[in-house]
């Protein structure tokens, strides 16, 4: 009976990552195809847009997959659960039985379904541990495994070159208090002198605002860019020396941090 809730435990969590991966995947590589669909206008239609959510969610699910140690096989049938709902559903849509909200809202509904039958053919896949990824990728999912924050701050960011994120003087005050606050919860405040430099950092983004906000607008850019770009660095070096917060979250932050400090300075 133990062993059995165990296989189920697995079974049932190895299906929540799957739909976690899926809703990544559709999240973190949407701003990719906007731009592209945004050159060719005439392919930004309810079909071409399933079929692109559909790879948006197989790519997300497919890597998690790998990194998880699972065969291309279970990963293909995976793949086709993504698209085979919407593939079902274009014939109506094409006949105009149904919308394009409809198309879209079924796929998603049916995909749900889809995966846990997927599953089901492959039961023994998903109540085991997959302790890594095969050797033949190794390398590179090791990597992908390990730099994961620095990938998922450049995809949230590719849209930033196109269309750049120019954030008020006063969203710079979001960054040092991030830290206190982590800090805190962290209870990484009470190492020696970690306090006053924290501190020190927020009443430094405390001026920095202050004169942003009071010069011209065409200088105030550049204040407002360098702040970014230097917590960029702040967050290095919490990153290097482990202090503070995560290291996961400094690493993502400090990505994060240079990109939005690069395009306000050379594309606002």
């Amino acid at each position: 009976m133990t062993h059995t809730l165990a296989l189920n435990g697995r079974f049932a969590r190895h299906y929540a990552e799957m739909v976690v991966a899926m809703v990544a995947g559709m999240l973190l590589f949407g701003p990719l195809w906007s731009i592209s669909l945004g050159w060719w206008s005439t392919l930004a239609r309810p079909d071409v847009s399933a079929l692109v959510m559909a790879t948006n969610m197989t790519v997300g699910m497919s890597i998690w997959m790998r990194v998880r140690g699972h065969g291309w096989a279970p990963i293909a049938e995976m793949g086709a659960a993504m698209y085979v709902p919407f593939l079902v559903l274009f014939v109506p849509y094409w006949l105009d039985v149904i919308s394009a909200d409809a198309l879209m809202i079924g796929g998603h509904v049916l995909m749900l379904p889809a995966m846990f039958a997927v599953m089901l053919l492959r039961r023994s896949e998903y109540t085991v541990h997959h302790h890594g990824p095969a050797p033949s990728s190794g390398r590179a999912m090791t990597a992908l495994k390990h730099r994961w924050p620095t990938w998922l701050a450049l995809l949230m960011t590719i849209e930033s070159w196109f269309t750049p994120l120019y954030p008020p003087a006063i969203a710079l005050m979001v960054l040092p208090t991030a830290y206190l606050a982590i800090g805190a919860y962290r209870k990484r405040l009470r190492e020696p002198g970690v306090l006053g430099v924290q501190l020190a950092g927020f009443g430094v983004y405390l001026v920095l605002v202050g004169v942003a906000l009071a010069v011209p607008d065409d200088v105030a850019k550049y204040l407002i860019g360098a702040g970014w770009l230097l917590h960029g660095a702040w967050d290095y070096v919490h990153h290097r020396y482990d202090k503070v917060v995560p290291r996961a979250f400094s690493e993502w932050c400090g990505v994060l941090d240079v990109v939005v400090g690069l395009t306000i300075i050379l594309l606002v």
